[in-house]
């Protein structure tokens, strides 16, 4: 079936791959089966690392669908690509839906890209797998085909600015040969972690690794975190994003306009919304006020300038103000800031109009 925004996107994507020089070196691509579902377990060293792994299915005659973090689909642009790509949205607290969704797609016959560590790893070596992958090939019954991709991490990566130029940067993608599910879940984990770990290292041994460089494991002779060091950053990271998670949801209370928080407060001591008499305009009712250089003059809490009251209605609300009663006779505050008893909800001051 065409799918012409896919084809818009592989065309770009590939314009943006020459512009920036780096140069891709396949291995393994016909362990990719041409014909039929199948997990493609990957690495997850960068943020770019689905780029490699798509291509080699495209040379395939393939595409690869990937889980995607469902807070991106907030993002207009994100979200047209992800219904259009037909990307399966991962919720982190709730993924049952996302997983169903994944393995009718492998049974249809569809390529779906998962990284079983989660999240990118710090290190630059495996992380502590999840266990997604296998369970997905074992309830629809399909091969798992581990890929390595190396070398996008010096493009873009956790904790280092980016390097989107032209860089000429060398990526290898080294695929495996497939797995199939073993007698149980478990042994299937173990296989794919130990598939992936012989992979990682074959391909590193034909990459240049330069001495201290940060994107190079420390195993290597790297400037990069060790595994223990790496997972240190990874816990500080959650505990950090929780705290900005709860200040994002206390930031609407704390950050409405000044006019709305007033009428919420008015609110809360009893007070009717305003209405329009016809009156010179009043302070906000509830807002603590002022002495006025006369005594027909009065100032809300803006900061704006006092403004004189013409008429009986209009000097009715003034009194009102400098006795610091709302329209029902409660009290707010007299021009001492001393509180002032409040009569009962139902009196109101018929002298007001």
């Amino acid at each position: 079936m065409a799918e012409p925004v896919f084809r818009i996107i592989e065309i770009l994507v590939k314009a943006a791959v020459a512009a920036t020089g780096a140069r891709i070196t396949f291995l393994g691509q016909e362990n990719i089966p041409q014909h039929g579902g199948a997990v493609v377990a990957m690495n997850h060293t960068s943020y770019l690392d689905w780029i490699p792994a798509a291509y080699a299915a495209v040379n395939r005659g393939r595409r690869l669908r990937f889980l995607i973090k469902a807070e991106l689909q907030h993002v207009r642009s994100i979200n047209f690509v992800i219904k259009h790509v037909k990307l399966i949205p991962v919720d982190r607290n709730a993924g049952a839906d996302a997983y169903a969704i994944a393995v009718q797609r492998l049974r249809e016959g569809e390529l779906i890209g998962v990284h079983p560590e989660g999240t990118i790893s710090r290190s630059f070596e495996l992380r502590e797998f999840k266990s997604g992958a296998a369970r997905m090939a074992h309830e629809a019954d399909v091969p798992i085909i581990p890929l390595i991709v190396w070398g996008a991490q010096r493009i873009w990566t956790k904790d280092h600015p980016k390097s989107l130029g032209r860089n000429n940067i060398p990526i290898i993608v080294n695929i495996g040969k497939p797995l199939y599910a073993a007698a149980t879940l478990d042994q299937t984990q173990t296989a794919l972690r130990e598939a992936m770990t012989t992979l990682l290292h074959e391909t590193q041994e034909s990459y240049p690794h330069p001495a201290g460089a940060y994107w190079v494991p420390r195993r290597l002779g790297g400037g990069a975190p060790t595994p223990e060091e790496a997972n240190a950053l990874d816990q500080a990271e959650i505990v950090e994003r929780a705290g900005q998670r709860a200040e994002r949801e206390r930031a609407p209370r704390n950050h409405q306009p000044g006019r709305l928080r007033r009428m919420q407060f008015a609110r809360r001591i009893g007070a009717p919304r305003r209405r329009n008499t016809g009156t010179a305009p009043i302070s906000d009712v509830g807002a603590h006020v002022t002495p006025a250089s006369s005594g027909n003059e009065s100032c809300d809490d803006t900061g704006a300038q006092p403004r004189s009251h013409s008429n009986g209605s209009a000097k009715a609300v003034g009194q009102q103000q400098r006795t610091g009663e709302n329209r029902y006779g409660r009290a707010i505050f007299s021009h001492d800031g001393n509180h002032r008893p409040a009569d009962s909800r139902g009196q109101r001051d018929h002298n007001h109009v």
